[in-house]
Parts: structure tokens; sequence; C-alpha cells
């Protein structure tokens, strides 16, 4: 008796949730200790290494329970929509952090990007400025949301495609 074939957006969802909140607890410390501000980047690093690892083992468990076929389109849908799911819960909770509990957040992180630079000796105070005029123009946390949207569905594509290439089992024969 064959077991019922699992819905790869439903069973996408919960893993893309889990993802998600990965992401907000690292965020969220980086926030609690001025990384955010300061411009300090390696705890993203663990996310990177995260989120394709994550994305595989979401791929190799949906396979697992639905009797070991993966088909490359559902291993493609698998990935993608709890890529796309984490960054919802990522862009849900920064659009709260920036607008809600830290309206200030922003303007800090452009203040202390602003002291490095002048930091720079071969930066002139026009370069400076320069930098700090296009940064200002993409500061929006709407916008940054929206691309850390648009990026998680185009690298869960790369991971979800490769994973489903080397994973697929359309058939048992």
């Amino acid at each position: 008796m064959e077991s019922e074939i699992k819905s790869p957006g439903k069973f996408a969802v919960n893993y893309g949730i889990i993802l998600g909140l990965i992401l907000v607890v690292i965020y969220a410390v980086m926030y609690a200790t001025n990384m955010l501000i300061e411009g300090k980047q390696w705890p993203m690093v663990l996310f990177y290494v995260i989120f394709p690892t994550f994305l595989i083992y979401t791929i190799s468990q949906f396979k697992k329970t639905n009797n070991n076929l993966l088909t490359l389109s559902d291993a493609l849908k698998v990935g993608v929509a709890a890529a796309v799911i984490s960054a919802l819960v990522y862009a849900v909770f920064s659009l709260v952090l920036f607008y809600v509990i830290d309206t200030e957040l922003m303007s800090k992180m452009m203040e202390a990007a602003r002291e490095k630079l002048y930091e720079n000796p071969k930066m002139t105070s026009e370069m400076v400025e320069k930098n700090m005029e296009m940064a200002e123009k993409f500061s929006s946390p709407l916008l940054g949301a929206a691309v850390w949207i648009a990026l998680s569905a185009l690298f869960g594509l790369i991971y979800s495609l490769i994973a489903g290439l080397v994973m697929k089992k359309e058939s048992q024969e």
C-alpha cells in the first residue's frame, strides 16, 4: 500500500518558517550586540552556509516522505518555496525592526558607515559624501526586504536545481 504523496508547497512551509527563524535569530543577535550598526558581517556567513545546507536537507526529507521518489520539478518547488518563505519571515521581522522597534536604526547604520569611510585616508570628504548619497538612495528597509526575497528565490532555485538533479528518482523500478 503506497503512502500519500505530499504536496511540495505545503511541505516547504514548515521548513521555510524554520529557516526564516534561524535568520531572524542571527539578525536579532547582530542587532542586540551592535554588530549590525558596526557593519560586522561575519554572523551572516553562518547563514550563507546554513541556507543551502537546509534547503538540500528539506528536499531530501521531502523525498524520504514520498517513498524515496523525487522529480526535478518537485525538488524545485520544495526548495524555492522554502527559500521564499524563509525570506518572507525575515522580511517581516526586518520591517518590524526598522519601522517599529528601532526607527533610528537605519540612520545609526548610515552614520557608522560614514565614520568608517572617513577613517580611510584615501577618501576625501567629497568622496565620502558621494558614497553616502548613493548609500542613502538604496537604504530603504522595504527595498532591502524586496531584494532579499528576490535573492533568496534565485539562490533557492540554484541550490534546488543542483539538489534535484543529484537526488531525483522518478519511479521505482
